[in-house]
Order: structure tokens, then C-alpha cells, then sequence
């Protein structure tokens, strides 16, 4: 196995653990000198002459295909732009175009709450009988019937870090004649995807996790390439318009992927994650889901003899698991905030989540265990029960 650790090419803050790159990963080294590049070379010199001369009306598509290595995406399949929320929205409102025949789209209850908020807005625009469907994400499975037009279903739970099948429920999909739709907001750049071989027609994903983009970073999209040049984008914008500089009054979808852009891209927060993507130069998804497990079944194992008061909330079986480990307990905010007030930093999610996240682009062997002394210490002590630990913020 290749050593993945690539640590010395990160922002880390002296003294912190950081277990929460499944959130908001950190800034890459060189991330600082390209926006500056940016900003005082370009923007501040070419003006408006950068969309030509900087290539910033490019980076959709260019940048796209950086993460498409990550994801088993062609070339040319992958295009960024707007958030995530946006490409859920455009990616089940074309999937539902191409079945309309039917009237069903099929989620599961531990799904990110946007994605089934953005299908609850699709159906209610819609009217005419559609509906949103939630099961419980062990029935998925059974529940991929003939009136199902699209499943939509996030491949890595955000609460416990457990995965669908995507080979598996894609074939059920389509065994049942469903277009099916892929969030891959904890998947791309932790697990291992490969989006041609699953053979689902959408995908969907963020960039300031794993991928390390920063805060705000453009999320993607993913269209099989046999469908590029016909599906419909509902939000039919200027940008992906055949010739937006023609400024046409009517709408004419651009060629393939370009179609599915829609405002001005945010070159800015282009430009952080096309540097950001560097860190990636050479590295096997493979190797990083070797890594990772390594990582966490330490973890695990490390905790569950020190500090028994948790509760492994996610899956036992590492095949079963995403580049998370999530554990619950009653006290879960308190206790989170008393851990990272100590320089480990991880993340809560209600109602009783503490969640950590493993990214062995940064951690190793020696960073799970000082971070599981400091959780035995935080919880051994009842260090968690202090008024300050237990005001919430917006963000926890």
C-alpha cells in the first residue's frame, strides 16, 4: 500500500487534532499564493479581460474533470457550479423528465435534510399526484418499484457514516426502470467511487469536505455521457446556454455537461479548489480507503477500551462505513464542544452524534491516540458537564 500521508502540505493549527474533514477540510499549503495570484495578477490587472486571458470561464469543466478522476468519471462528465442543493434540484427534475410516466421519487429517512427539502420543493412545484417517498435505508432496497421515476439516495449517511451499495441499487433501479441520482457529498475524495461502472445517470457532490475547496466551495454534477446532450436542466441559466454571448431570448441547452451549468461561476472559490485539487496529484482512492480504515478501527477499538460510556453509532463492519465513526451519547454537544475546547476538533449532529472523521491525507496513527486521550479525559471527568459546553451554537 502507497503512503497517502501528505501532511506537510496542510494548514494545521499548532496543537489540534483535526477530526472533521468530513465537514470542512482544511486549507491546503498552497491554496494562500493562488488566490493571491488571483486577485492582484489577475482581477486586479486584467479586469474583465480574465474571463478570456485567466481562463476563469473554463474552470467549470476543467476543474470538473480533476474531480471525475476521484469519482470514475469520464472526462467532460463532471461540470461545477452553484451548491449542492442547486445540482440535487437540477438532477432530480431532469431524471423525472425522463420517466414522465410516473409520479414517485424514492429517498430514505437518513438522507442530508437538503436533499429531501430540494424534492419536496420539485413535487410541490410540480402538483399533478408526484410525491416524495422516505423508507428507512434498510428498505430501500425492497421498496424500488415500477412507479418509482427516481431514487435519489446519498451513498454516505452524514449522521453514521453508513454506505448503500451503489452497484447494487442502481441495478435494482433500473431492473425497475428508474433513473437514479447519487449524492456523493461524503464520498468523493474518502471512499472509492466509480460512476461509470455503477452506470447511474446523475451525480452529485460537494467540494469543501474531502476535497478540501473551503468554505462556500462550488458543488458538481454528474451527467453518464450517453445522456449529456438530452437531458433537460430545469434551471435553465445563461451559462448554460449554447451561446450565452449571443443573448438569445429563448433558451437553447448548451453541448453535453455545459448544459448543466447555470449562473457565473465563483472564480474565486474555483481557483482555492483548483489548487486544492493538487493534493491529489498521485494518489489512489484506493490507498486512501485502506488508509482510512486503519485509522478508524483504531480509533474504534482505542475508545471503546477507554472510554465505554459511548456508543458506536456507526457500523461495525468497515465495509459497511464511510471515512466516519460516529458514536452517540445522551450528552453528545456538551461533550463535543469540551473535546474540541481541547484540540480536537470533530462535530455533533442531533439528536446524539459525536462524529469524527478520518482523512489520512493528514492523520495518522499517532494523531488517533492523543485524540482518544483526550475524549477518555473529557468524559472519565465528566469534563463535558460545564455550563459553557452546553450553549449551542448556529453551527454545531
Amino acid at each position: 500500500m502507497a503512503n497517502v500521508l501528505r501532511k506537510e502540505q496542510f494548514i494545521l493549527p499548532e496543537g489540534v487534532i483535526y477530526l472533521d474533514g468530513n465537514s470542512l477540510g482544511p486549507m491546503p499549503k498552497n491554496v494562500p499564493a493562488r488566490l493571491s495570484g488571483v486577485m492582484n495578477d489577475e482581477w486586479a490587472q486584467m479586469l474583465i479581460g480574465g474571463w478570456n486571458k485567466a481562463g476563469w470561464m473554463a474552470q467549470p469543466t476543467n476543474v470538473g474533470t480533476s474531480i471525475g478522476r476521484l469519482i470514475g468519471a469520464a472526462a467532460g462528465s463532471v461540470v461545477m457550479g452553484d451548491t449542492l442543493s442547486v445540482k440535487v434540484y437540477q438532477a432530480l427534475a431532469a431524471g423525472v423528465k425522463m420517466r414522465p410516466e410516473r409520479r414517485v421519487i424514492l429517498s430514505d429517512k437518513g438522507n442530508f435534510p437538503s436533499d429531501l427539502y430540494m424534492a419536496e420543493g420539485l413535487v410541490g412545484l410540480l402538483g399533478q399526484g408526484y410525491e416524495l417517498r422516505t423508507v428507512a435505508p434498510e428498505d430501500v432496497a425492497t421498496s424500488i418499484t415500477d412507479e418509482i421515476a427516481v431514487v435519489m439516495l446519498t451513498e454516505v449517511d452524514y449522521r453514521t457514516g453508513r454506505m448503500h451499495d451503489m452497484k447494487a441499487l442502481t441495478k435494482l433501479a433500473h431492473d425497475a426502470g428508474a433513473v437514479m441520482v447519487w449524492d456523493l457529498a461524503h464520498s468523493a475524495g474518502a471512499i472509492p467511487v466509480d460512476l461509470a461502472a455503477s452506470n447511474c445517470e446523475f451525480a452529485v457532490g460537494c467540494t469543501y469536505k474531502y476535497l478540501n475547496g473551503g468554505p462556500g466551495a462550488p458543488a458538481f454534477i454528474y451527467v453518464r455521457p450517453d445522456l449529456a446532450d438530452t437531458a433537460e436542466p430545469a434551471l435553465s441559466g445563461w451559462l448554460g446556454h449554447a451561446n450565452p454571448f449571443d443573448f438569445d431570448l429563448h433558451y437553447t441547452p448548451g453541448k453535453g455537461i455545459e448544459r448543466m451549468r447555470v449562473g457565473t461561476p465563483p472564480v474565486l472559490q474555483m481557483a482555492a479548489l483548483e489548487e486544492a485539487m493538487k493534493v491529489w496529484d498521485g494518489v489512489d482512492m484506493a490507498d486512501v480507503r485502506r488508509a482510512s480504515l486503519d485509522l478508524q478501527e483504531q480509533f474504534i477499538k482505542e475508545v471503546e477500551q477507554a472510554v465505554p460510556q459511548l456508543e458506536l453509532a456507526s457500523p461495525r463492519d468497515p465495509q459497511a462505513r464511510g471515512s466516519q465513526v460516529s458514536f452517540r451519547f445522551e450528552h453528545g454537544y456538551a461533550a463535543m464542544q469540551a473535546v474540541i475546547d481541547r484540540g480536537v476538533i470533530g462535530d455533533f449532529r442531533a439528536p446524539d452524534i459525536m462524529r469524527f472523521g478520518f482523512t489520512p491525507l493528514y492523520l495518522d496513527a499517532a494523531d488517533v491516540t492523543a485524540a482518544v486521550a483526550v475524549i477518555k479525559d473529557v468524559m472519565t471527568n465528566a469534563l463535558w458537564d460545564d455550563p459553557k459546553y452546553k450553549v449551542r451554537g448556529r453551527v454545531t
